[in-house]
């Protein structure tokens, strides 16, 4: 039997007669290597990828020059799974054959398997510049490139995954993937409307993506189109009912727009999914605003998450030299180092720190706004290092590199964090302080910050942090904080008789019960009127319509522009009362409305969020107003509302302690935190 009669069988699909041909020549034959390599490739197209590797093996073995043979190996390696050692095979080939563009093109293959990208890449565009109309070569190129780019998204070197995406998509146009990681990635970097633009490209390859209609809806969220977020939401949990974080969106979402008609529901849901699925993406921060929400399921919520996005992280060993200084390195941690609730609250105690006893590094990963805010901060701190480019991994080499011995995290799950930054452990003391009310759920957090009102010493079972608590309240307060003369009633469009109840805070935290007692009160004190901040206008409409339907006229509803701090100030000066949220307390807005004279009413509840206005009124000398249930608190506003003389002896309190008591005493606060800086560090220390 000649070996072109068993060509002849294996080239027209006659597998079992080349087979017993191939076979046959051998045992005249045996070191025949055509043959052998023949009946290899045969093995290969019978999916018998083992005896292929042994036949083509053997050929080598007999002729190690001929670069076909190694190219057929490669290609039953690569099926049997053995990815090294096909690359192998193929760089040998190669090395004969270096012109072979299909060559390349499988090397390239082959380390894209293996994640190795960047080979994948070089590889790839070898085989391009040899057969540069390949459209496969181009796919192929186009895919490594989206894998370089993930991985530099995972890496969060964003800057770096867009050039990968934007060549991708050069190569491969109609790459759905491509589309929505390039979105992600816009969207990381706050280019929101570009974003947009990202998804609905991927959604038009692939309308049926439940991840990509979420992720539309949060950045239609962050350019404010709620009405069309919360429709992507919704959308994606019709496509994927299980895509758990997409129902936490769109909760959170109709509470922005007061839309409470499915809120018994979806945060029932919510509860559950926090109890039952701890794989389910359930952001912390929507925890603090649910009904009937306790301390322990915030908890759980916030262990769930930290698992989620830190247990696969590859965390550095940095180590740490625990030896006294003359100075200790304090690294303060934000995206909101500009006009923001965070800034206002802080910006003394940065400049009132004891440059003799610390130093202090800004670390900002948030927007430049060129404010006077922004430049105020950039003077109080000894460093301001303005890292908004870098990854999470290069910020946290950075801030290990400076040497910072205690790293203050201001934003803990917040908008727009990168709490990840905290898992690779950058610092030898980690805090987690004032961005966020509630625990972060993970170890690499060491202490947090609260006072005996916020996180009293029986509530520490709830929070992975140990609890670390100032003698008066946790919340900083600038005495600089302008204070004008207040505007007349109709400037503030008000009218101008009847009582004011205000409530300033972000219509999240309004909910059904509270707003309920408000109306009550709107009835029960005639020409009232009730003071919103101005959100947006589906919650505006929302609760005009239930004000009708509970009786009360929609026009005694009055909702205020945003305007600048210090006309937000002056304004506010305007008002009798302030009307406290529950479950998530007035926390800035609080302290702002105390510092422009306008007593609080709060309820205080059972989880930090709850008890930050409590936390505030005790420390600033008003505990009187401080209710532990919705009748009281209702019950209290009413008498104020009715009682002149008392309420004007509130303001009077207040007006005479807005410079002597423990809230606005920001050098008292200033030295009562760096006395718990330096606990902090000496117990590091003698625990060596």
């Amino acid at each position: 039997m000649s070996l072109q009669t068993a060509l002849h069988y294996h080239q027209n699909g006659q597998f079992a007669e080349a087979k017993a041909a191939y076979r046959r020549v051998l045992q005249t034959d045996p070191n025949n290597a055509p043959a052998l390599h023949l009946l290899g490739l045969l093995a290969y197209q019978l999916d018998d990828y083992a005896a292929a590797i042994r036949d083509i093996s053997k050929a080598i073995s007999l002729h190690p020059y001929e670069a076909d043979y190694y190219s057929n190996l490669g290609l039953a390696q690569r099926a049997h799974g053995e990815l090294q050692q096909a690359a192998e095979s193929y760089r040998k080939g190669l090395a004969l054959t270096p012109h072979d563009a299909d060559m390349h093109n499988n090397l390239g293959a082959v380390l894209h398997a293996l994640d190795d990208f960047k080979q994948a890449i070089t590889a790839y565009n070898q085989a391009l510049r040899l057969s540069p109309d390949d459209v496969d070569i181009k796919h192929n190129l186009g895919h490594a490139l989206r894998g370089l780019g993930w991985l530099a998204l995972e890496n969060g070197q964003l800057h770096e995954a867009l050039s990968h995406y934007q060549a991708a998509l050069q190569l491969v146009p109609d790459d759905a993937i491509a589309h929505y990681n390039l979105g992600n990635i816009l969207r990381g970097l706050g280019r929101f409307n570009e974003a947009e633009v990202s998804y609905r490209t991927a959604l038009r390859f692939n309308a049926d993506d439940a991840d990509t209609h979420n992720n539309l809806g949060n950045v239609l969220r962050e350019i404010g189109r709620l009405d069309e977020a919360i429709a992507c939401y919704r959308q994606a949990l019709v496509i994927n009912p299980k895509l758990h974080h997409a129902k936490a969106h769109l909760l959170h979402q109709l509470q922005y727009i007061c839309d409470w008609r499915e809120l018994s529901a979806l945060t029932e849901d919510v509860h559950n999914l926090i109890q039952n699925v701890p794989t389910a993406q359930i952001p912390p921060f929507v925890m603090l605003a649910l009904p009937s929400i306790n301390s322990a399921e915030q908890k759980q919520c916030a262990e769930n998450w930290a698992h989620i996005q830190f247990d696969k992280l590859q965390v550095p060993n940095f180590s740490f030299e625990r030896e006294p200084k003359a100075k200790i390195k304090l690294g303060y941690l934000s995206a909101d180092f500009h006009e923001h609730a965070t800034a206002y609250l802080m910006s003394e105690v940065f400049e009132l720190h004891d440059r003799n006893r610390f130093e202090t590094i800004a670390y900002s990963y948030g927007p430049d706004d060129r404010s006077a805010m922004r430049q105020r901060l950039s003077k109080a701190f000894d460093h301001f290092e303005d890292v908004r480019s870098a990854s999470n991994i290069e910020i946290a080499s950075r801030i290990h590199q400076d040497g910072v011995d205690i790293l203050l995290d201001l934003k803990g799950y917040t908008a727009h964090n990168r709490a990840q930054i905290l898992a690779f452990k950058p610092a030898p003391i980690q805090v987690n302080y004032l961005g966020y009310p509630g625990t972060m759920g993970t170890t690499c957090v060491d202490y947090l910050i609260g006072d005996p009102i916020v996180t009293p010493p029986g509530h520490a079972h709830v929070y992975t942090e140990q609890l670390v608590l100032l003698p008066n309240s946790y919340q900083p307060n600038d005495r600089k904080r302008p204070l004008t003369n207040k505007p007349g009633r109709a400037e503030c469009g008000l009218p101008e008789t009847g009582f004011v109840f205000c409530g300033f805070n972000q219509t999240f935290k309004i909910l059904p019960e509270i707003f309920t007692v408000w109306m009550r009160l709107l009835r029960e004190v005639p020409d009232s009127v009730l003071w919103l901040l101005q959100a947006n206008r589906w919650a505006e409409n929302n609760l005009k319509r239930e004000a009708e339907a509970q009786g009360v006229a929609a026009s005694r509803l009055i909702f205020a522009p945003r305007l600048s701090l210090e006309q937000h100030l002056a304004r506010q000066q305007q008002a009798d009362l302030l009307l406290d949220t529950l479950p998530y307390n007035a926390h800035t807005t609080t302290s702002d409305a105390l510092w422009a004279s306008v007593p609080v009413v709060t309820c205080m509840g059972e989880t930090f969020a709850g008890r930050v206005a409590a936390s505030l009124l005790n420390a600033v000398g008003l505990p009187e107003l401080i209710t532990h249930n919705l009748q009281d608190y209702a019950a209290l506003a009413l008498k104020l509302a009715r009682q002149p003389d008392e309420l004007a002896r509130l303001k009077k309190v207040l007006m005479e302690n807005r410079n002597t008591s423990p809230l606005f005493d920001a050098v008292r606060f200033t030295r009562d935190l760096e006395e718990v800086y330096e606990k902090m560090w000496q117990h590091w220390l003698d625990t060596a």
